[in-house]
């Protein structure tokens, strides 16, 4: 473990000062007199925190000592929930826990000066024990004998191809990857992008979100309303500037997304595309409040509404709470959301799980086909609880 705490909770204190009243927060993870130290433990809460991240890292100057920092420029609330997780991941690791702090005029610190010691280096962590990493090995598998099992029964179909994917927030390891990287239909699972792109716009003054603008948000989100997300396409300037948006703003989220089209009268929406790993990094970014609008977003996708990761999943306990977003056209049944459990001491467990199932011709019978895929979803939805409740012992803790 990095022995920095207590410098951590000194410097914190020295550094703000009366500076609590600012408007605006940061994220804090460290404060030493030590750069090369500094800019160790940098590399070490990027290695864990991943690479989307670890590009946003920034270490900083005041006074006589050192900081590493994530200026966010948002609100003590949005911050302390970025700290809270990021501590949560950082701490099953041996690293100090992260803070907010209030954002200032950082003098940031680019290169080492040239006489500057060479960074000390980090300590080698210790291998994960081999059931730890067998338990992730094993839970892949499971979900593609499971799938290959329903194949072979018919409940998955010859011309239907699924991806499916689950990332542990606890541990910050990816638990599933199944065809991550393959684009499929979006239907509606690509409507909180579309929330991104406008809040994107209002963060930088070219949009409201007032009275209208919520209400449109809302019935998008939570209903899948189809004249709604056009109303939201329309005030971004259309599916051509959504897409430039998404993709030239935050190009490590949206790396196989396609926006070509509003929702077409009935809902036949099969020409905007993503990915299950694109759909991951958004909510891996939703979670840790990452993006504009997160607080809202993930407001919004916890209210009241159709699911098929928790609801009608039996293996998955009551009181879970889950941000979702599905898709359903009568060629892909999808859902995609965060899922936040709890062992019997009240800790919280947070993991990610999407599952797609797109169909190569339409299904003849709509109502029967969306139903029986959703039930499949949900079957890998008990499959992957009972994996999460295992990794983590949920159960006796």
């Amino acid at each position: 473990m990095f022995p920095f705490g207590a410098v951590l909770v000194v410097a914190f204190l020295a550094c703000t000062q009366s500076a609590f009243a600012a408007a605006r927060y940061d994220v804090s993870y460290l404060w030493h007199k030590s750069l090369p130290s500094v800019r160790s433990y940098q590399q070490a809460v990027g290695r864990v925190l991943g690479a989307d991240l670890a590009g946003q890292l920034r270490v900083v100057r005041r006074s006589n000592l050192y900081g590493l920092i994530y200026p966010r420029n948002g609100t003590i609330a949005g911050a302390a929930q970025v700290a809270k997780s990021h501590t949560r991941i950082l701490r099953t690791r041996g690293l100090e826990a992260a803070a907010p702090i209030p954002s200032r005029t950082w003098r940031f610190v680019d290169a080492p000066p040239p006489a500057a010691a060479p960074p000390a280096a980090p300590p080698v962590p210790e291998p994960p024990p081999a059931e730890h990493r067998q338990a992730i090995v094993d839970l892949e598998r499971a979900v593609e004998r499971h799938i290959k099992k329903l194949r072979r029964q018919g409940k998955i179909s010859g011309d239907e191809r699924t991806a499916w994917s689950v990332y542990d927030f606890t541990t910050g390891e990816k638990l599933v990857s199944i065809n991550e990287e393959v684009q499929f239909q979006a239907a509606s699972l690509i409507k909180p992008f579309f929330a991104l792109a406008f809040f994107h716009e209002v963060r930088h003054g070219r949009l409201h979100y007032g009275p209208k603008s919520r209400q449109h948000m809302r019935r998008m989100i939570q209903r899948s309303n189809n004249p709604s997300t056009n109303w939201i396409l329309r005030q971004i300037g259309g599916p051509v500037a959504a897409q430039r948006i998404l993709t030239r703003n935050y190009p490590r989220i949206f790396r196989n997304t396609r926006v070509v089209e509003y929702i077409p009268a009935g809902g036949r929406t099969y020409r905007n595309k993503a990915s299950v790993r694109d759909y991951s990094r958004f909510l891996y970014a939703l979670w840790m409040d990452q993006i504009p609008g997160a607080k809202e977003i993930k407001r919004l996708m916890a209210l009241p509404g159709s699911d098929r990761l928790y609801t009608g999943a039996r293996a998955v306990p009551k009181g879970t709470r889950v941000y979702n977003k599905t898709g359903s056209t009568a060629r892909l049944c999808g859902d995609m959301g965060i899922l936040v459990v709890k062992d019997r001491r009240g800790r919280e467990y947070a993991y990610t799980l999407i599952g797609i199932i797109e169909k190569q011709r339409r299904a003849s019978h709509y109502g029967f086909w969306i139903r029986e895929r959703g039930n499949v979803i949900r079957s890998v939805s008990n499959l992957v609880y009972e994996g999460i409740s295992g990794y983590h012992n949920l159960r006796s803790l």
